[in-house]
């Protein structure tokens, strides 16, 4: 095992040590936002009968072909058709059928004409009244074809593909009310340290509220994955080790926060090694070196720093692909932009560095971007305050302003190609 790898090594190894979960049949409605696990089909032709796109007449374009402004065609009505009804008579020559949006378009017609450039010439527009047509109507104008969207047996949805909140809407119509899809992954969140109390309670003196185990919770919500939020550890091996291997066989992911580095007090590496293989302790990225990644007994473990920045950092980029892998989705990466620094970066680390940052579109149409003033890796705060993070590439050169760099959109789904 390498003493330090890079992000890119990271992640593969992350990514390679995990695999879909199994495959569970969800209601349609739980399916929005996850992944297909196999191809669907649609039980009939979408729409099954041709219909009307708008409210107007239904006719045979023939009878209006020579319409124009200065002869109109003047045509009967014989009969109307809701929504939901069906014209059983038949269209003869001089007549049309008043039609609603949706509704069925009778046999004998091949157009619709929109109400609204239909002028009447005798009643009310409606059974037995004159209307006028003063142009031409296309076959097909305004007519949705039967199986226009889907024929049945089609594959409408194949799997891979992410059921998106109009997917729903395309499978209710195709009669799918159940999807295959890979099970969310349970991921334990258990935070390390002798100093930490619930959030609920008034830390007193030399003590701290939890605050790392609900922001990796929501991180794994956010991924698609499902917390669950373990009881405080104090900082010793013994206990850090129990709660580690109970969670191992519970759960398809266990996330530890503190105890990540080499002081006398961090024992995330040793309980790793001990109980099962340990595959990864440093990885070259600030903030965030310290990175430990194992197996037990075949469930990954993951150990984050406490630092709250620094686990924010590292569960973004190397635990969120791993569990997007486990639910079946190919993106991997959020969309990267380039953007103008509006300040000087003196980049003295050689390791690369993730500045929480402000991106903003500037007067001449490109994106800028401002680090945030405090890039302490013990804060939440200028997290929640920014909306991407400024990649400052590997080594110790300078990024003057001006400097074009990339800059992830953590908010942005992977899907999503810019």
């Amino acid at each position: 095992m390498k003493d330090m790898i890079s992000l890119e090594e990271a992640r593969t190894l992350v990514c390679g040590a995990v695999a879909p979960t199994e495959v569970e049949r969800v209601p349609l409605l739980d399916a929005v936002g996850r992944v297909a696990a196999e191809d669907l089909a649609s039980d009939m032709d979408v729409a099954p009968f041709a219909h009307s796109a708008m409210d107007g007449f239904a006719l045979r374009a023939a009878e209006i072909a020579a319409a124009g402004k200065e002869a109109p065609v003047v045509l009967r009505v014989i009969g109307e058709i809701g929504a939901g009804d069906v014209f059983e008579g038949s269209i003869g020559a001089g007549e049309c059928v008043r039609i609603m949006t949706g509704a069925c378009l009778p046999a004998d017609a091949d157009a619709v004409v929109k109400y609204e450039i239909v002028g009447v010439v005798e009643g009310d527009g409606r059974t037995g009244s004159l209307v006028s047509f003063a142009a031409p109507a296309k076959v097909g104008a305004n007519v949705r074809a039967a199986g226009e969207e889907a024929r049945a047996g089609e594959v409408v949805v194949h799997a891979g593909e992410v059921i998106t909140a109009a997917g729903v809407g395309f499978l209710a119509g195709c009669g799918v009310l159940e999807v295959p899809t890979y099970r969310r992954p349970t991921v334990a969140v258990i935070a390390t340290g002798s100093e930490l109390v619930p959030p609920s309670q008034k830390p007193g003196p030399g003590k701290i509220r939890n605050s790392n185990s609900y922001a990796m919770a929501a991180c794994a919500q956010r991924a698609g994955a499902v917390p669950f939020i373990q009881p405080i550890v104090e900082d010793t091996y013994e206990a850090l080790r129990d709660a580690v291997a109970a969670a191992a066989e519970k759960y398809d992911f266990v996330v530890t926060t503190g105890g990540a580095a080499n002081g006398d007090y961090d024992f995330i590496k040793p309980v790793v090694a001990d109980l099962g293989e340990l595959l990864m302790t440093t990885v070259n990225m600030r903030p965030g070196k310290a990175q430990t990644f194992g197996l037990v007994n075949g469930t990954p473990v993951f150990g984050l720093p406490g630092n709250p920045a620094a686990a924010y950092v590292g569960f973004e980029m190397l635990i969120r692909p791993a569990l997007r892998t486990m639910q079946g989705y190919t993106f991997m990466d959020h969309p990267v932009v380039r953007a103008r620094l509006t300040a000087d970066e003196k980049n003295r680390d050689p390791r690369r560095i993730f500045l929480r940052s402000v991106l903003t579109r500037a007067s001449d149409g490109a994106f800028e971007v401002t680090p945030a003033k405090n890039q302490s890796s013990g804060l939440f705060g200028p997290i929640q305050k920014t909306n991407c993070m400024a990649i400052m590439p590997d080594g110790t050169e300078p990024q003057p302003a001006g400097s074009v760099v990339d800059c992830i959109l953590l908010d942005v789904p992977e899907e999503v190609c810019l």
